[in-house]
């Protein structure tokens, strides 16, 4: 078992940041807590202090959590990182940065021990980068959840959210389709249509109807715009052909 941490929490809210403490120091994992007000603050402290992990608000006024946590990626050995924050809007901006977790307040006990293990994880696991294994806060039954992005088969534009589609399930989060196009193209995912984004290695079969292509992903069958078509030809052909250089 690894030495018990020193844990730095960030919260410009007074009580906010009084529960985060008490919460964290009533774990056996936590030898002590530092308490920044402020992004400042807590770089002078990160700055001073030996601190194995940082539990963080988003929004701040002056620099806030985001900024603050694309600071510390730029240590030669960052702190894991977990959000604490009354919002689900930022989550896919958290775990672009690396985030280890990401709290919604209020603050269960039982929620904040699985981020905590997760923390222990983190500091004894090299940070192999990006990669099919990044995975989506979701809301499951009331309750926060980890989705590896490996699960999602496609994407779903409603409004202001996006539908991610499993084999099994679907889940609403509070992000529009068009960042997910541009944030997970990289991990193999091609925008098809305005309302739908695929995943390529899901992708059965292209075909051309009467009305149209479609693409067949696990069974479901989702329309092609004429404006998508050219982009998803040329990604399927070189996944292809990376498979085959592969074999």
């Amino acid at each position: 078992m690894s030495r018990p941490m020193r844990v730095l929490a960030v919260d410009d809210e007074p009580p906010a940041l009084d529960e985060l403490g008490y919460l964290l120091e009533a774990d056996p994992r936590v030898a002590s807590v530092l308490r920044a007000g402020d992004a400042p603050a807590a770089l002078r402290l990160l700055r001073d202090s030996e601190i194995d992990a940082v539990f963080l608000d988003i929004r701040m006024p002056g620099m806030d959590g985001l900024e603050l946590a694309r600071a510390l990626r730029r240590q030669p050995v960052p702190p894991p990182v977990v959000f604490v924050t009354a919002h689900d809007d930022r989550a896919v901006d958290a775990f672009d940065l690396g985030a280890v977790d990401y709290l919604l307040k209020p603050l269960r006990p039982e929620r904040l021990a699985e981020s905590l293990r997760r923390v222990c994880a983190a500091r004894t696991t090299p940070d192999p980068g990006p990669s099919d294994d990044d995975v989506i806060p979701v809301e499951l039954a009331g309750r926060t959840t980890m989705l590896p992005r490996a699960d999602v088969r496609w994407v779903e534009a409603q409004g202001d959210y996006a539908r991610l589609h499993t084999a099994e399930t679907s889940h609403l989060i509070r992000v529009p389709l068009s960042v997910l196009a541009e944030r997970w193209a990289d991990a193999g995912f091609v925008r098809i249509h305005r309302s739908y984004l695929v995943s390529l290695r899901d992708v059965r079969e292209l075909r051309l109807t009467g009305s149209g292509y479609v693409v067949l992903t696990g069974d479901r069958e989702l329309p092609v715009s004429r404006r998508h078509t050219r982009e998803l030809k040329d990604r399927l052909i070189r996944a292809t052909k990376a498979d085959w250089s592969r074999s």
